[in-house]
């Protein structure tokens, strides 16, 4: 009983340990950069800078397999897996259209230009330049899954319609969070509007 018990307390203890190794890993990483203008009760409209991305499109519109394919693939770039075998740091949030064949996307570090980034090998990965937009954006904990994200998306939507702000069909999920990681999750739901409100 007593060997279960100290096996137990390790357990625990190491899990506690990894848990603020990650969280203070999540505060170094480089975030893809905003200005929040105005915040609602259930939303905040916010700016984004132009920024490039390595994204892969997939066939599926089903969350848990677009999401673990497509990491697969650009995890596999930024860990070597391109011309040069360079390795490039990861970045977050990770990003994910929202269409009937979803996009997966990485933001590229700000240290890298186009033309300065290695040829990735596998050839579905693609280089996109996003340009600036102002976005309506609205956050959720805990794991993302398929009703979650349709949920979130609605209730963005009746937000939205409820104070007159025109918004585009463009829908993107933003994940924060490496699967492993337990506590204080966070996804959000963000969508491209067609003129900026008055602030």
């Amino acid at each position: 009983m007593k060997i279960v018990l100290i096996l137990s307390s390790l357990i625990i203890l190491a899990f506690i340990l990894l848990s603020f190794y990650v969280m203070s890993a999540q505060r170094n990483i480089e975030t893809y950069p905003y200005v929040v203008d105005k915040k609602y009760d259930a939303f905040e409209i916010r700016r984004y800078e132009a920024s490039l991305f390595t994204s892969v499109k997939l066939s599926t519109k089903a969350y848990k397999e677009a999401s673990n394919k497509g990491f697969s693939i650009l995890a596999g770039y930024i860990f070597g897996g391109n011309d040069t075998n360079e390795k490039i740091a990861m970045t977050s949030p990770v990003a994910m259209s929202l269409e009937d064949t979803m996009t997966m996307m990485f933001m590229v570090p700000k240290k890298f230009k186009r033309e300065t980034l290695p040829q990735p090998n596998q050839s579905q990965i693609e280089f996109r330049e996003e340009p600036a937009k102002t976005v309506a954006a609205i956050t959720f904990g805990g794991w993302a899954n398929d009703v979650k994200i349709e949920a979130y998306q609605a209730k963005l939507k009746a937000a939205l319609d409820a104070e007159g702000i025109a918004y585009t069909n463009r829908f993107y999920l933003l994940g924060y969070n490496p699967p492993y990681e337990v506590f204080n999750r966070k996804n959000e739901i963000i969508v491209e509007l067609l003129n900026e409100p008055e602030k």
